[in-house]
């Protein structure tokens, strides 16, 4: 079975068929029915919260027995300008609510709240690959870094096939996923 190929279409029709205006913006809810949506094909715990512990590095996410506290703390999170914004999206990244695939489900949920509020997305396409990773690993205990990158990144481009295409597949290509362009699919 093809992953890559699998939720690169999923996330190509997400868009085409308008079902990414179902998406409840800013919550728990709306990054869960984007993983569904992106990996349902694929995997059984598609949506579902993790039942363990993960890391990345020597990096741990959230502890289990804090996991849904954190969560239901996120969806309060206030989200009305960039930095609140940016700060809740590294709640998010810091939470990995998901055994697998939670990069790839929040970057789009990151541009959904951008979109909803300030009328912007993000092109990912002017997004560094080890500068973004880096800036992620060091948001945890100082965001300016991976703010300056973002804000750096905006465009008004909010409705562009094109350019969500795009994004889609610098997304995959931070998780070392590249040898399908989402655009062919």
């Amino acid at each position: 079975m093809d992953y890559e190929k699998i939720s690169k279409q999923k996330a190509k029709e997400l868009f085409d068929s308008g079902d990414i205006d179902k998406v409840e913006v800013g919550t728990f809810k709306g990054l869960a029915f984007i993983h569904t949506y992106l990996f349902g094909d694929i995997y059984d715990f598609a949506g579902i919260i993790r039942e363990v512990n993960i890391a990345k590095g020597n990096f741990r996410f959230a502890p289990l027995m804090y996991l849904k506290a954190s969560l239901e703390h996120i969806d309060t999170l206030p989200q009305g300008n960039f930095d609140q914004i940016i700060e809740k999206y590294v709640e998010m990244n810091i939470a990995h609510p998901f055994r697998e695939g939670n990069g790839r489900a929040t970057r789009i949920w990151l541009d959904l709240i951008l979109k909803k509020e300030l009328k912007q997305v993000i092109d990912w396409n002017l997004v560094d690959k080890d500068e973004y990773l880096s800036a992620m690993q060091r948001s945890v205990v100082k965001d300016l870094e991976i703010k300056a990158l973002l804000k750096n990144a905006l465009t008004n481009q909010i409705n562009d096939r094109i350019l969500f295409m795009k994004g889609i597949d610098v997304s995959y290509y931070y998780e070392g996923y590249s040898e399908f362009k989402t655009e062919e699919l």
